[in-house]
């Protein structure tokens, strides 16, 4: 078993317990802390809780995460686009529509069931249904993720992500013309509380900064690059619309009249870290995807 600890900030003060360890640990479904709970797997204070347990200042929460279970997620032979691998890591460039990973009741044709029939040493440390998985983009953004192969690899990788030395680079077509050349969005986010189905900038959510700068201006839309400093769900698409210019296509948090794309217009291009074994910089970059650079000669021609 992995053990985990966590000490709860003022920011999350009252918060349900399963709640408040799925804000803390991005990795964790609210579904996957209730059944630690459950299964006496997580203390409070070195005492045991229930699932709506509200969080006071300065708890100290112990967790026992059991070791993954044999994966029941089937191998699915795909036309991945490898961009990097080795014994340790691959970077692959993820085509728009293709969920990342497994969840219940769902999975088949996920990027997780790709990969296991790519290679067989994925890490097992998010266990079941996420092998290998050390970040996600949604479903319908294109571009570039790392996944690990063994669980030292995972382990890197992930306190990479949380020291903020990964490079983590998007482009991304977004409405209305941006005036300023660059700046930073420093605005927490959180689950928005009239629609549980998407996040917000709310006053508890955890810190999310996203720098960006204008590459290109056209009549009534901007091309942005987006550099990540945090990696909280939906973060960029949720930063761009709390400034204004939402991204184009977003069915979630843009407007009904957008360009005409399957998903929001927002490519993970440029993906750079240290590797977990050698520790030698590594960097790469993917093309915009074709529908994507289909919309952008046509804004070029149109202004």
């Amino acid at each position: 078993m992995e053990n985990v600890t966590f000490t709860i900030d003022e920011n999350l003060v009252g918060q349900r317990i399963d709640k408040a360890l799925a804000l803390l640990e991005e990795e964790w479904s609210r579904s996957f802390v209730q059944q630690l709970i459950k299964e006496k797997h997580v203390l409070v204070n070195g005492q045991q809780v229930k699932v709506n347990y509200k969080c006071s200042a300065a708890d100290h929460i112990e967790i026992q995460v059991p070791e993954p279970e044999p994966l029941d997620v089937l191998p699915e032979e795909m036309n991945l686009e490898i961009v990097y691998e080795d014994a340790d890591v691959l970077v692959v460039n993820k085509p728009r529509g293709m969920v990342v990973h497994p969840a219940a009741g769902h999975t088949t044709g996920t990027l997780v069931n790709g990969l296991m029939a790519h290679c067989k040493d994925l890490s097992g440390i998010n266990g079941v249904l996420r092998p290998g998985i050390v970040h996600r983009i949604d479903k319908d953004t294109t571009g570039l993720l790392m996944v690990a192969k063994n669980d030292q690899a995972h382990e890197s990788l992930v306190e990479q992500l949380k020291a903020k030395t990964t490079t983590r680079k998007y482009i991304t077509i977004v409405h209305g013309v941006i005036p300023h050349n660059e700046a930073t969005i420093d605005a927490p986010i959180g689950r928005d509380k009239q629609d549980r189905q998407k996040m917000a900038i709310v006053d508890n959510g955890r810190d999310a900064v996203t720098h960006f700068k204008v590459l290109e201006r056209f009549e009534e839309y901007t091309l942005v690059e987006c550099q990540l400093e945090t990696g909280r769900t939906h973060q960029i698409r949720v930063h761009m619309k709390y400034i204004g210019h939402p991204v184009a296509g977003d069915p979630k948090y843009g407007p009904r009249r957008t360009l005409s794309i399957n998903g929001q217009a927002l490519h993970a291009a440029v993906l750079g870290f240290n590797h977990p074994k050698t520790g030698a910089y590594l960097e790469f970059e993917a093309p915009l995807p074709a529908d994507m650079g289909k919309l952008l000669d046509q804004l070029q021609k149109n202004r």
